[in-house]
Protein backbone atom coordinates (compact mmCIF):
# COMPACT_ATOMS: atom_id res chain seq x y z
CA UNK A 1 0.00 0.00 0.00
CA UNK A 2 3.25 2.35 0.56
CA UNK A 3 4.05 2.08 -3.26
CA UNK A 4 1.79 4.65 -4.21
CA UNK A 5 3.05 7.34 -1.69
CA UNK A 6 6.12 9.66 -2.48
CA UNK A 7 9.64 8.33 -1.21
CA UNK A 8 10.14 8.21 2.84
CA UNK A 9 6.43 8.18 3.08
CA UNK A 10 4.32 5.30 4.24
CA UNK A 11 0.66 5.45 5.17
CA UNK A 12 1.76 5.33 9.24
CA UNK A 13 3.78 8.66 8.46
CA UNK A 14 0.89 10.05 6.55
CA UNK A 15 -1.22 8.95 9.76
CA UNK A 16 1.06 10.52 12.25
CA UNK A 17 1.86 14.15 10.77
CA UNK A 18 -1.98 14.79 9.93
CA UNK A 19 -2.94 13.65 13.57
CA UNK A 20 -5.82 11.16 11.49
CA UNK A 21 -5.14 8.13 12.59
CA UNK A 22 -7.82 6.98 10.36
CA UNK A 23 -6.20 8.33 6.96
CA UNK A 24 -6.02 6.02 4.02
CA UNK A 25 -5.76 5.53 0.64
CA UNK A 26 -8.90 5.59 -1.72
CA UNK A 27 -9.45 3.66 -4.83
CA UNK A 28 -9.04 5.88 -7.86
CA UNK A 29 -12.15 4.83 -9.44
CA UNK A 30 -14.22 8.03 -8.86
CA UNK A 31 -14.71 11.75 -10.36
CA UNK A 32 -12.01 13.97 -8.68
CA UNK A 33 -12.51 17.35 -9.91
CA UNK A 34 -11.21 20.60 -9.00
CA UNK A 35 -13.34 24.11 -9.10
CA UNK A 36 -11.93 26.52 -11.28
CA UNK A 37 -11.82 30.37 -10.02
CA UNK A 38 -13.83 32.76 -11.97
CA UNK A 39 -15.73 30.08 -13.40
CA UNK A 40 -19.25 27.76 -13.09
CA UNK A 41 -17.35 24.67 -14.21
CA UNK A 42 -15.18 22.30 -12.77
CA UNK A 43 -11.93 20.62 -14.27
CA UNK A 44 -11.56 16.72 -14.16
CA UNK A 45 -8.56 15.71 -12.31
CA UNK A 46 -6.49 12.21 -13.03
CA UNK A 47 -4.98 12.02 -9.91
CA UNK A 48 -3.13 9.07 -9.66
CA UNK A 49 -2.90 9.11 -5.77
CA UNK A 50 -5.61 10.01 -3.52
CA UNK A 51 -5.40 10.40 0.27
CA UNK A 52 -8.39 10.53 2.84
CA UNK A 53 -8.95 12.27 5.97
CA UNK A 54 -12.61 11.72 7.14
CA UNK A 55 -14.40 13.98 4.66
CA UNK A 56 -11.18 15.89 3.73
CA UNK A 57 -9.03 14.43 0.87
CA UNK A 58 -5.38 15.10 -1.06
CA UNK A 59 -5.58 14.25 -4.66
CA UNK A 60 -1.92 14.36 -6.44
CA UNK A 61 -2.49 14.91 -10.16
CA UNK A 62 0.49 16.23 -12.14
CA UNK A 63 2.68 16.08 -9.17
CA UNK A 64 0.61 18.50 -7.61
CA UNK A 65 -1.92 18.03 -4.60
CA UNK A 66 -5.02 19.42 -4.70
CA UNK A 67 -7.15 19.65 -1.45
CA UNK A 68 -11.08 18.42 -1.59
CA UNK A 69 -13.71 17.21 0.07
CA UNK A 70 -15.20 13.51 -0.47
CA UNK A 71 -18.59 13.56 -1.69
CA UNK A 72 -22.06 11.31 -0.77
CA UNK A 73 -21.37 9.55 -3.96
CA UNK A 74 -17.66 8.83 -3.78
CA UNK A 75 -16.45 12.23 -5.89
CA UNK A 76 -13.67 14.53 -4.50
CA UNK A 77 -14.20 18.16 -5.39
CA UNK A 78 -11.05 19.51 -4.99
CA UNK A 79 -11.08 24.13 -4.24
CA UNK A 80 -7.56 24.23 -5.02
CA UNK A 81 -3.70 22.52 -5.35
CA UNK A 82 -1.74 23.05 -2.94
CA UNK A 83 2.02 22.45 -4.19
CA UNK A 84 4.11 19.26 -4.62
CA UNK A 85 5.06 19.04 -1.21
CA UNK A 86 2.74 15.92 1.28
CA UNK A 87 4.51 17.68 4.33
CA UNK A 88 2.86 21.09 3.43
CA UNK A 89 -0.39 19.78 1.94
CA UNK A 90 -1.15 18.10 5.05
CA UNK A 91 -0.58 21.10 7.21
CA UNK A 92 -3.10 22.95 5.23
CA UNK A 93 -5.07 20.18 6.32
Amino acid sequence: MNADLPDGWTIERVRSESGDAEADLLSLERLVVVEQLGFVDYEVLQPDLILSFHDLCLARAEDEWFMGQLGDDGSVICWASYGSDLDKAIRAL
